[in-house]
């Protein structure tokens, strides 16, 4: 089995290149390739990971900026060129990098399965929906296995290749005693994300499936950066938003079991280096 990777550089996709043999990229000598531009050369590649998106630095939703014509034409049409070529080309498997903001368009505080249908409200919600739908109606028409892994919010400490990690404003701003929004959402730490990756790669039936594990308070963050630094300020107040939690059925049965706050309080020492 030869498992090529999309996004390699990227905040995500980081996590996901110790599971591929190749990487396709804009900087990968061996086999360079941008959504922007035509369908790679996937000789050889058994299961393709993508994880790689087109967006302004540092955002997801609202990772159009100025452009949204532009967003979809790089990720939504370079997408489907990817997928296309890997169907012809002989690829049996494809493991999506989705998110669960194909569900931002309902209300909060409902629970999320796997069975729930899509109801995307911002432009990457819908550019999400968009991709996993043309993924499995070419799973339907070929050989191929097609797998979305819905991922809420992912974080860790960054390899020094990759783009700072998702907390790095947040932290700076706490320990500057600055106003921080009250806020919680779910998360999940990227090695999570990554055994979820692997224990899908051996999976022969196509569908979503969802990663997600803590249910996290910025209160209950911050407090844990204060008890490290022994910053003076105090951590924000907690919030009551309601939060949709992603139901992790399909991973769940494969064995997965996240770390939980054990592996973020592992964590958070090397992000606040």
């Amino acid at each position: 089995m030869m498992i090529a990777l999309t996004g390699a550089s990227g905040l995500v996709g980081q996590w996901l290149s110790s599971l591929a043999d190749l990487t396709l990229g804009r900087h990968d000598a061996d086999r360079p390739w941008s959504l922007a531009g035509p369908a790679p050369d996937l000789t050889g590649v058994t299961t393709l990971i993508h994880a790689a998106f087109s967006h302004v630095p540092g955002r997801y939703r609202g990772g159009e900026g100025n452009d949204p014509d532009g967003f979809l034409a790089a990720n939504l049409d370079g997408t489907k060129r990817l997928f296309d070529a890997a169907a012809q080309q002989g690829v049996t498997r494809i493991l999506f990098l989705s998110s669960r903001a194909v569900f931002d368009g309902l209300s909060p505080g409902a629970s999320l399965p796997e069975t729930l249908a899509p109801k995307p409200k911002s432009l990457y919600g819908e550019l999400k929906a968009r991709c996993e739908d043309h993924l499995f109606a070419l799973a339907q028409t070929s050989p191929l296995t097609g797998l979305s892994l819905r991922a809420t919010g992912i974080y860790g400490p960054s390899a020094p290749f990759a783009p700072p990690h998702k907390w790095t404003e947040l932290f700076a701003d706490y320990r500057a005693g600055h106003t921080i929004v009250p806020r919680r959402g779910t998360e999940v730490h990227g090695k999570d994300l990554r055994l979820a990756a692997r224990l899908l790669l051996m999976e022969t039936t196509s569908g979503p499936a969802h990663v997600s594990d803590l249910l996290l308070d910025r209160r209950d963050l911050l407090s844990e950066v204060q008890r490290l630094t022994a910053c003076p300020h105090p951590p924000p107040e907690p919030c009551d938003t309601p939060v949709s939690p992603l139901i992790c059925t399909r991973l769940n049965a494969l064995g997965w079991r996240p770390g939980g706050m054990e592996l973020l309080r592992q964590s958070l020492p090397a992000m606040l280096t």
